[in-house]
């Protein structure tokens, strides 16, 4: 019997010149379709929901009205481009969204045509638009350059400073303002969409112009009142003033939902012959996801859920999450010392400085995505006697490294970093991996770095951190869960740069920092079945280094392998340079194991660490080659026989 259900359009729809085969009145149909074909998607393998679910309207009327790939498209962060994903030729694939192997779960130019920019962190498009934009006037080409950007992402300095020098060139460039939370808009509704397909048309455009030719022959000053007059006129009607006066075309507010208003307002944007647009649309985060309306972040990152429910499959942890133990211990801190305050940059929840904001709502200050701003304020509260613990994530941190060494570590100001995200992030890849922050504060002056290796030990740097008072002080800690160890009742404040040994052998050196401690552990039960004796240090600071400790095992073993969670130029490095200067390069010897030195693709966290050997296969192999072919027993009982009188004079001669 044949079926009375109509074919989905979404089937027929391979590309966005597909997509524009189809009649207006076919696509707001389509756009249902492409909304339940995102949440099915989403709900097998998780990932970003409720900004994606919100332009779903303006994806499909984007893609209707611009000639893309020819047009140039730029979202800005990603999170709302999954359904740009599915209309370009990626929805067999979306199943696949940041698994190992997978789609990226943001925009990335390898993986389509349609994604000319790469995207991750936040507030970037204009600038990019700009670039393509610019690059296209000076090439002589005349395709259209369209940025998408979110509401919270005009938060950050970056995208006024995109706006500010667009509307000094006066490029030909649309910024679509996607106003999913702010309150910065009249009401939309029938008039207003009314309004703005009235002033994004060309006959108010050229009546525009032709006024500003004819009050241009009169006087300077009237030209100028009579210009300033029509304009708030015009603004006060559909808002917009800040825009026009730094050089864009204001067109909005549009009810991004509503598709009959969005083409043709888009149409005759796409067409008007002039400078930078900005075309304000307002919609809805979670739009047509009853679980994610309801939500208070909408959904905007969900693990697997039920599509019926929009319950979200949460495994039970084994043990609290790094940021929760942050979490717990800064409102420990605080309780104690009235001066401490929080600072994040629009991840309150993320960075588990949510429960602070809850208990000391006066001490708390969310600065929006201004990491560079959050820095420099943190400075500020940190010259006025107050004792600021700033929570970004690393790969967040590396945008106000200016900052960071000018405004804190230059003026040796006791601003405390709390570093989440340290190390590779999994499914989120590249893009959020903190793979360089040891590296790049590690090399500043008056910086103190550590790297707590359970939830005991964070504990223990957070109170170290609120105690310090001798400059910065940082302390990088990991996604995701801990190791089970128990957090100590008793307050403990480390002594500054100095690591423990929690094993002691003769043979081999593990020296780890941070997160892989556990790993190196492991490691060196398997070394002791094959007969080698192995000690396991944790260095516990980067900066300042324990070098009496380094110099010990560098003496005292065969070999020493160093063991971080971070890039090329950092632990490792850091631990190279204390042998050399002291002569013991040639004493023991040496690997640095470290995150290899290219961007990782988006995995699980388990697989990524094993693929740069991190893990204790890789320790354990890394070390077995470190002795070559010989039988295992024979070489280490060969290298402690010729070693034993070495050992001693090297003891002696660097003062161990």
């Amino acid at each position: 019997m044949p079926s009375n259900s109509p074919t989905p359009l979404l089937d027929s729809i391979g590309s966005p010149a597909q997509l524009r085969k189809l009649s207006l009145r076919a696509l707001p149909r389509l756009a249902e379709e492409l909304r339940t074909d995102m949440i099915s998607a989403v709900s097998q393998t998780g990932g970003h929901l409720g900004a994606g679910l919100g332009v779903v309207e303006l994806t499909v009327a984007l893609h209707y009205v611009f000639d893309t790939p020819r047009d140039t498209l730029i979202w800005d962060v990603g999170h709302q481009a999954y359904p740009h994903k599915i209309l370009t030729g990626r929805r067999a694939k979306m199943r696949t969204i940041r698994q190992g192997g997978g789609l990226s779960g943001f925009t990335r130019r390898a993986e389509s045509e349609y994604d000319p920019f790469g995207a991750g962190h936040s507030s970037t498009s204009i600038s990019a638009g700009l670039g393509f934009a610019a690059g296209r006037d000076l090439l002589g080409g005349d395709e259209r350059v369209v940025a998408v950007i979110g509401d919270g992402a005009m938060s950050a300095g970056m995208a006024w400073e995109a706006m500010n020098n667009a509307g000094a060139l006066k490029s030909r460039l649309v910024v679509i303002l996607n106003d999913n939370d702010m309150s910065i808009a009249p009401p939309v509704g029938a008039m207003s969409n009314h309004f703005a397909r009235l002033v994004s048309g060309k006959p108010y455009m050229s009546l525009r112009d032709a006024g500003r030719q004819l009050t241009g022959r009169l006087p300077r000053r009237l030209d100028a009142t009579i210009t300033r007059t029509i304009q708030r006129t015009r603004t006060m009607i559909t808002g917009g003033s800040l825009f026009e006066e730094m050089g864009f075309y204001y067109v909005g507010p549009v009810d991004g939902h509503d598709l009959n208003a969005l083409v043709p307002i888009l149409r005759n944007v796409r067409d008007a012959d002039q400078g930078p647009i900005l075309v304000h649309v307002v919609t809805n985060k979670g739009k047509g996801y009853a679980p994610a309306e309801a939500s208070a972040d909408k959904y905007h990152g969900v693990v697997k859920f039920d599509v019926a429910t929009g319950v979200q499959a949460k495994a039970t942890p084994v043990a609290p999450a790094y940021t929760k133990v942050f979490s717990e211990a800064i409102l420990r801190e605080a309780a104690r010392d009235p001066r401490i305050v929080g600072i994040t940059a629009a991840m309150p929840a993320g960075t588990g400085l949510d429960a602070f904001a809850k208990a000391y709502p006066d001490r708390f200050f969310d600065v929006g995505i201004a990491e560079q701003h959050a820095v420099t304020f943190a400075a500020g509260l940190a010259a006025r006697g107050l004792k600021p613990f700033c929570a970004i994530y690393s790969t967040f941190l590396q945008r106000a490294y200016d900052q960071i060494v000018h405004d804190v570590a230059l003026q040796k100001l006791n601003v405390r970093f709390a570093i989440d995200r340290a190390g590779l992030v999994g499914a989120d890849g590249p893009t959020h991996a903190g793979a360089f922050d040891l590296a790049y504060l590690a090399c500043l002056p008056n910086m103190v770095v550590m790297a707590p290796s359970d939830e005991a030990e964070l504990a223990a740097a957070v109170a170290t951190a609120a105690a310090y008072e001798d400059g910065p002080i940082a302390f990088r800690y990991p996604r995701g869960e801990g190791t089970g160890a128990t957090v100590a009742a008793q307050r403990e404040i480390l002594p500054i740069g100095v690591g423990r040994v929690l094993r002691k052998g003769t043979d081999v050196a593990l020296l780890s920092l941070g997160s892989r401690l556990t790993e190196a552990m492991a490691a060196a039960d398997e070394l002791e079945k094959v007969g080698f004796s192995v000690t396991v240090a944790d260095a516990r600071f980067a900066k300042p280094l324990d070098g009496a400790l380094v110099r010990e095992l560098a003496c005292g073993h065969q070999a020493l392998v160093t063991i971080e969670e971070g890039a090329s130029g950092g632990f490792g490095a850091a631990v190279l340079t204390e042998l050399s200067d002291h002569g013991l390069l040639d004493r023991a010897k040496v690997r640095t194991m470290r995150l290899p030195d290219a961007f990782q693709e988006h995995d699980s966290p388990q697989a990524m660490l094993a693929a740069a050997e991190l893990d204790q296969i890789g320790i354990v192999r890394t070390v077995l080659a470190m002795f070559g072919a010989a039988p295992i027993r024979a070489a280490v009982r060969k290298g402690r026989a010729a070693g034993a009188r070495e050992r001693d004079d090297c003891k002696t001669r660097v003062g161990t």
